[in-house]
């Protein structure tokens, strides 16, 4: 049986000179190395080639990207300007997409890791978060450095924080906020929550990470911050 000359013909297009030796180059690169070693000339060039077969696009990519200052800029531009600079129709459709694929999958990724970078967005979390939660249960956020949520977690043991911060390295969490649902009165000068926290917090600064706040959520009353408090 006569082998493949699939191998013998990526091999020469990759040794290759001229537009379909480069883009074959560029394409082995972003499947072996990624897409995020490109520069942003070179990740317009990979998105004309799909609009412009059979020409060099690297003197285009860069010519928009002088024309509109940056990569954003190239996609934020009209279609008429975009048109004025040579692009063919086919072009300009393929350059409206990145933009829009950009901003839905950032709400995608604020619904799956939502932000609670305030007392405010953090309550708005709670009160959806904590309905279901085990009453008397601890629980922990992990943040990650823009404070978007990375997990919500449970504690079932105050004697050891060792198991809380291997969790949190794993999941390369900068900051933590503790959260537990309560039914009955809450004592927060003489509560256990309170030696834990101050625990809690003295332990995560001494592995460069921050406990925000531990808050206390009952159906009787508003969520309770120790922080605020002056309790840790």
């Amino acid at each position: 049986m006569a082998k493949s000359s699939f191998p013998t013909r990526e091999k020469n297009l990759l040794k290759g000179t001229g537009p379909h030796g480069h883009r074959e180059r560029m394409r082995h690169r972003v499947l072996t190395q990624g897409a995020e070693t490109l520069a942003d000339y070179e990740t317009l060039e990979m998105l004309l080639y799909y609009s412009v077969p059979r020409r060099d696009t690297k003197p285009l990519a860069k010519a928009l990207l002088h024309r509109f200052g940056s990569l954003a800029g190239v996609f934020a531009a009209s279609g008429k300007d975009l048109l004025a600079m040579g692009l063919r129709e086919q072009a300009v459709l393929l350059l409206k997409f990145p933009p829009v694929v950009a901003d839905r999958l950032a709400l995608a990724e604020d619904r799956l890791r939502p932000r609670l970078s305030g007392w405010e967005q953090l309550c708005a979390y709670l009160s959806g978060a904590m309905t279901s939660a085990v009453p008397e249960q601890f629980r922990l956020l992990y943040l990650d450095n823009r404070n978007r949520l990375l997990a919500d977690e449970p504690v079932d043991d105050f004697a050891c924080t060792a198991p809380i911060f291997r969790r949190a390295l794993a999941l390369q969490a900068v900051a933590l906020i503790g959260v537990q649902k309560t039914l009955a009165s809450f004592h927060a000068t003489t509560s256990p929550l309170k030696l834990f926290a101050g625990r809690l917090s003295q332990e995560a600064g001494a592995l460069s990470m921050i406990l925000h706040d531990v808050v206390i959520v009952s159906e009787r009353r508003s969520p309770l911050s120790l922080r605020q408090k002056g309790l840790f």
